[in-house]
């Protein structure tokens, strides 16, 4: 468990406070929050979902009733969510009957209220090694309750569960795959693993990702009100995991989940593979200025708009012959930049069509590598006019 700050208790007791007055208020009133739109693009044949599929409540180690996880994901423009409280860790357990399912019959009808879509899931919650689990689409959390570990993942694995292995470094910074875990993959019982957990992004579980195959995620983890991690008035979010469904549906979800159709956003960056982030570059990323004079040693602009949420950082791969260009470029989230660029030599040649080669920083398709991407445009070189 992570310690808590003076600063931060006396905020979760403040937060604790303003959501109950919030509920309270609510309730009263039949109002609830405005919904914040992810200017995330969808890609071709998929819809992106927006889901967080690991967050807790009383029910065992979190701060909140079900409900306030419901009201939150309509806040933070969540599409699906699942809460996935403890099983063997229960230390409410005098104040709150230890009921697996109670979280997700709660919270259901609230979020199907407001079409929002809910998946039953609970964590199978071990010490390392193994290590937590969350099992996703299940049917009956309560049969999760067994002693052996084994057994607990193999009543997920008999309900159709799909089982992704969570924070894979926590709590010893150690990210190590263990016999156990080969097992389970052997198996076919470990589907997908968490390469972000909150704030933290676990380079090791992101590589055997690619290695083994399995799904990615990206969730919040959150136990106290989601405002004590994030503030959104900071321009902050939680951690979220981007599925490309063929449509809005717990099938659909599933399929995809299977699929492996999913990325990563976090902080400021994207993470998944090249065939899921570059059509949401390609979707966002548009050139107004397609063709541009370069006179002499003068400088000209080219307008780029990033119309995606998320900022990208751009840094040149190669020099591009006869043409001076920045070798790093920041695309604003939702803005239009003015690039300048001139010719770099005296050398005069006709027009002709340019690539300038980039990488996207912030898009990482594996642990240190960002995407490849390339700036189309048609130049014409003409000489200073005297």
């Amino acid at each position: 468990m992570r310690f808590l700050t003076e600063r931060k208790r006396h905020l979760r007791l403040a937060l604790l406070s303003l959501v109950l007055v919030t509920f309270l208020a609510v309730c009263a009133s039949g109002q609830v929050e405005p919904r914040r739109e992810i200017g995330i693009p969808d890609i071709p044949g998929y819809l992106t979902l927006m889901c967080d599929f690991h967050m807790h409540t009383v029910f065992s180690d979190g701060y909140v009733w079900p409900m306030v996880r419901v009201q939150e994901a309509w806040r933070d423009g969540l599409d699906v969510f699942s809460i996935t409280d403890h099983i063997e860790y229960q230390p409410h357990s005098e104040d709150i009957p230890t009921k697996h399912n109670r979280p997700y019959e709660i919270a259901a009808p609230a979020a199907d209220a407001l079409g929002l879509l809910i998946i039953k899931g609970a964590e199978i919650t071990r010490q390392k090694p193994p290590g937590h689990f969350n099992a996703l689409f299940l049917d009956d959390a309560a049969l999760l309750e067994q002693d052996d570990f084994k057994e607990a993942v193999k009543a997920a694995i008999d309900q159709g569960a799909f089982v992704l292995w969570n924070h894979p470094g926590w709590p010893d910074n150690d990210e190590t795959w263990y016999p156990i875990h080969s097992e389970l993959y052997e198996a076919g019982w470990l589907h997908g693993i968490e390469v972000v957990n909150g704030n933290t992004y676990y380079p090791e579980a992101h590589k055997w990702s690619i290695e083994k195959k399995l799904t990615i995620f990206g969730n919040s983890d959150v136990h106290d009100p989601i405002d004590v991690d994030y503030d959104p008035a900071a321009g902050e979010h939680r951690p979220a995991t981007l599925v490309f469904a063929t449509e809005r549906s717990l099938d659909a979800i599933k399929e995809a989940l299977k699929q492996r159709r999913t990325a990563i956003y976090t902080q400021d960056k994207l993470i998944g593979e090249e065939q899921y982030l570059r059509p949401i570059y390609d979707a966002s990323v548009e050139v107004l200025t397609t063709e541009v004079e370069l006179q002499g040693r003068m400088r000209n602009q080219v307008m780029i708009r990033n119309s995606c949420e998320v900022p990208l950082y751009l840094e040149l791969a190669n020099p591009v012959e006869d043409i001076s260009i920045p070798g790093r470029i920041t695309l604003e989230a939702e803005s239009t930049i003015v690039l300048m660029l001139r010719a770099a030599s005296g050398k005069i040649s006709a027009e002709r069509n340019v690539e300038i080669p980039f990488v996207v920083t912030n898009f990482l398709v594996a642990p240190g590598k960002g995407l490849p991407v390339k700036l189309m445009l048609k130049v014409k070189f003409t000489p200073m006019q005297r």
